[in-house]
């Protein structure tokens, strides 16, 4: 269990600490309050960090250990700094997928490996309002996360403006975009494609940012595609344009 804290004290001392990346703080909600749960919950607060109130099925995995009715639930890997990467001499061009306020770990997972298979260079995820990475995202990926820079930022708006100050071309995934996604020319530039949530879709203030905004065409009224399959049909094409090009 490498990737949780248990107990009132252990979890306390990680948050003073700033050690250790904590996706998340489940709470039993049987567990009485007290002055250093009241700490955790401050700490948490300040530092952003998403704690719930759950019920006692939640802990029963750990019910071999002392978790007193507290988890942190820790990242399994290490977040990358954007600036680090950007600084860092690429040969050719790069591409980068911006994940907004993606909720399914599975689908996190899922997006990981795709990424992986189709050569891109990072993925950035906000720091809030979206799913770290934790061990369910590690096996939906099949070891995938081990093989890719994952990029966390405090403000997706910030590190898009980063980017484009940097010379990167941005394009965003709209379902209600009139442009296609394989209208985009993907060979000659550094390229980040931005990928939103099923019912959120991308917030309007990276779509006001971005250099591109496209769709993928239905030939029914019916939008099933979740945001894993709809980045997979818009990052090979990518890969099908370089290839192309190598010709």
């Amino acid at each position: 269990m490498n990737d949780v804290i248990f107990g009132k004290n252990s979890v306390l001392e990680a948050l003073i600490a700033g050690n250790r990346e904590i996706n998340k703080i489940l709470i039993s909600k049987n567990i009485h309050s007290d002055n250093k749960l009241n700490k955790i919950k401050d700490l948490a607060k300040e530092k952003g960090i998403i704690f719930q109130f759950v019920g006692k099925e939640k802990f029963q995995p750990y019910e071999e250990f002392n978790h007193q009715g507290i988890i942190a639930q820790i990242s399994p890997i290490e977040y990358k700094d954007l600036d680090e990467f950007l600084e860092e001499k690429k040969e050719g061009y790069s591409s980068l997928v911006i994940l907004d306020g993606i909720e399914d770990s599975h689908n996190l997972g899922a997006i990981i490996r795709t990424c992986v298979c189709a050569g891109v260079s990072g993925i950035v995820i906000p720091s809030r309002r979206n799913v770290q990475v934790n061990a369910t995202v590690e096996k939906t990926s099949a070891g995938a996360i081990n093989h890719i820079p994952i990029i966390k930022v405090n403000s997706l708006v910030n590190a898009v403006q980063k980017l484009k100050n940097s010379d990167w071309w941005v394009v965003a995934a709209d379902a209600n975009a009139k442009d296609n996604y394989y209208d985009v020319n993907y060979t000659d530039m550094n390229f980040a494609i931005i990928m939103g949530a099923e019912h959120a879709g991308v917030s309007k203030s990276l779509l006001k940012l971005s250099d591109f905004v496209v769709k993928i065409p239905m030939l029914k009224d019916f939008n099933s595609l979740n945001v894993s399959n709809a980045l997979s049909a818009i990052i090979f094409e990518t890969v099908r344009q370089k290839l192309t090009n190598k010709k």
